[in-house]
């Protein structure tokens, strides 16, 4: 290891403290001694009674310097708030100064979502049993208006208007009409044909079990991860995929961020902002080609 030799001793003791009254892994130990060798090596202090909140931050931005991740920066922070930590019950500091930095953000992770090609593979099948009429309209209708998995659940025949548009109840009891595409439009007339099949007198909801009820969330998820496998997508689909791919494929083709946030119900615009990440390659290449100032001459 290369911390300096006067740092060492209490390193030492700290390590045996982790072994013996923590009772932690042989790996984790390991884990703890790397990630300190890397603070020693980033700071100027012969003792540790000089730590202070600025050397915890100088610490944190070599980290950002040698391009760690915010979640590596993190993990970094972590292990010197635990061994200043020690260092305070032995009273060789009397506060922790890296409790007074905070961890970098993480970011929120980018939605997962398909293709435009590979949303036509999912949808690309015809099979006129009655589980795969309804099957093939939830898919439609959730890619179509970019529903959340209890949204779609909910729905019931009054949720169709005869504009052809959808009434969706979302989060916080908040209310959008969203228009249908005319392939959902199709599949879910074609639907309506089946469902009395299925439907009991007055039950007003649109998708129905074939235990002759209202659809779940479960059997729902079920049924689509059903048809990922049959249509051969190498991966797990989901509603919120669909919802996903819907969101990323309008912005790819408005580039209208406002819109978007509107059919997909959000209340603040900053939850929709982390689909503009999602295809930045993408809207280079539309800025390349069709920006004035992006041509450049041979």
């Amino acid at each position: 290891m290369s911390e300096q030799p006067s740092l060492q001793p209490l390193l030492d003791k700290y390590f045996d403290y982790l072994k013996y009254e923590r009772n932690l892994a042989a790996k984790s130990i390991e884990n703890y001694r790397r990630q300190l060798a890397s603070i020693c090596q980033a700071l100027t202090i012969t003792d540790w009674l000089e730590l202070t909140v600025d050397h915890v931050r100088q610490v944190l931005n070599q980290a950002r310097r040698q391009g760690l991740s915010p979640r590596s920066i993190s993990l970094r922070l972590s292990a010197l708030r635990g061994y200043c930590a020690y260092l305070v019950e032995l009273e060789v500091l009397s506060s922790n100064p890296a409790k007074a930095v905070q961890a970098p953000k993480q970011g929120s992770p980018l939605p997962k979502q398909l293709n435009v090609d590979e949303m036509q593979q999912l949808l690309d099948f015809d099979d006129d049993s009655l589980l795969a009429v309804r099957d093939k309209a939830m898919l439609e209708l959730t890619y179509s208006c970019g529903l959340r998995l209890a949204e779609l659940a909910d729905l019931n025949l009054k949720s169709l208007q005869d504009d052809g548009q959808l009434r969706v109840m979302g989060k916080g009891s908040k209310e959008r009409i969203l228009p249908i595409g005319k392939t959902a439009l199709k599949c879910l007339g074609e639907w309506l044909k089946v469902r009395g099949v299925l439907a009991d007198g007055d039950e007003p909801a649109l998708f129905l079990s074939k235990h002759r009820r209202r659809i779940s969330h479960r059997q729902i998820a079920k049924r689509m991860q059903l048809w990922a496998k049959q249509q051969h997508l190498d991966q797990d689909i989901n509603p919120h995929k669909l919802r996903h791919s819907f969101a990323t494929h309008i912005l790819e083709s408005s580039g209208d961020l406002r819109g978007v946030q509107e059919l997909l119900g959000h209340a603040n615009l900053s939850t929709t902002q982390v689909y503009t990440h999602l295809n930045f390659q993408h809207l280079a290449s539309v800025y390349d080609t069709a920006h004035p100032r992006a041509k450049r001459r041979k």
